[in-house]
């Protein structure tokens, strides 16, 4: 048998249904990783298990079952089309498989599976164009967890971010391109928040000042909020938007610690305040809807908006199965 390439690709994950044992299983797993809640144990499982958990899972599956699709959650349902299209396009000289974070299909159980066919290179791609801890680096820590107990270790290369690749920014763009953007008075791109303690752990001297995250340089390359902001303004160039016509901020805050700001829900009433309308939001940090796009900007922050006086919010549909996304993840297999 001739050797083969194996790509696996890695999302966060998702609850097996909406039901509430389902999302109270799939929270707990998700926030007691000391990427994602980086207390220390003890106090890490008090908060998740007694406290957070506790309070939010049963709003979470009434929220899941609000976008459940026939198929499965929407993210599972993109990834695995996602998946199979990438097969189609690479070809038989590799092996694509899909894997999720958390739940199901668990990487342990499908890197195994991948071992039994006669791979001589893995390449891990976590489907997340900015690289944090949180996630790209919870991926990838495992990913070593498992493969160091093997007694054959294959090449491995593990992919650490895409946050300007040229074929994901215009696809992201082209996607945008299908609305009337002429009907919108302004542009915002909203990012997965994280904790302004997972930036300052990463690089000690980030946040010292208020414009450190504006550019990408050798200090900051790693830094997921300066990553968020180079591929906001490279969408934003490849689209010919004003800098005075769009806003970057960041979603999905947890919990009482600082958060990276702005806040997108804040942005957003900041926007109606200052008389916008019509507001169209980007979630380049998501490659497939899910939750956080369908649910939390489509429809919480979409109603917040209208509340507010605004006449409509509308967001880009993610990456999904769009041909300029497959063929991005292409090129990053291809040059990894």
């Amino acid at each position: 048998m001739k050797s083969k390439t194996a790509v696996l690709l890695v999302n966060l994950g998702t609850p097996d249904s909406p039901a509430p044992k389902d999302v109270y299983k799939y929270l707990i797993e998700f926030l007691t990783d000391g990427r994602v809640i980086t207390k220390p144990w003890g106090i890490r499982q008090l908060l998740v298990r007694g406290l957070i958990v506790p309070l939010r899972y049963r709003q979470s599956a009434k929220s899941y079952g609000e976008i459940w699709l026939k198929e499965g959650s929407p993210l599972m349902v993109h990834s695995k089309t996602t998946k199979k299209l990438l097969q189609e396009n690479l070809g038989s000289e590799y092996i694509v498989e899909l894997a999720m974070r958390y739940q199901n299909p668990a990487i342990k159980n499908v890197i195994q599976n991948i071992m039994k066919n006669k791979v001589d290179h893995l390449i891990v791609v976590p489907l997340f164009p900015q690289y944090a801890s949180a996630t790209t680096g919870s991926v990838h820590e495992e990913i070593l967890k498992i493969i160091s107990s093997f007694q054959v270790i294959p090449k491995l290369t593990l992919v650490n971010n895409f946050a300007t690749n040229p074929l994901y920014i215009e696809a992201v763009a082209d996607i945008a391109s299908t609305y009337k953007l002429g009907n919108y008075d302004h542009y915002l791109f909203s990012f997965h928040g994280l904790p302004t303690s997972h930036l300052t752990q990463a690089n000690p001297t980030c946040m010292q000042s208020k414009d450190c995250c504006k550019a990408t340089c050798a200090t900051n390359q790693g830094c997921y909020k300066a990553q968020c902001l180079a591929t906001a303004h490279a969408i934003a160039a490849k689209l010919k938007l004003e800098s005075s016509s769009y806003s970057i901020s960041f979603q999905s805050r947890l919990g009482r610690d600082p958060w990276i700001e702005p806040f997108t829900i804040n942005t957003i009433k900041d926007l109606r305040k200052k008389g916008a309308k019509r507001v169209l939001v980007f979630c380049p940090s998501f490659v497939s809807d899910c939750l956080e796009t369908i649910h939390e900007i489509g429809i919480e922050y979409a109603d917040e908006f209208i509340k507010e006086g605004g006449e409509a919010l509308h967001y880009v549909k993610s990456l999904n199965d769009h041909p300029k996304w497959i063929a991005a993840l292409r090129s990053i297999v291809e040059t990894a």
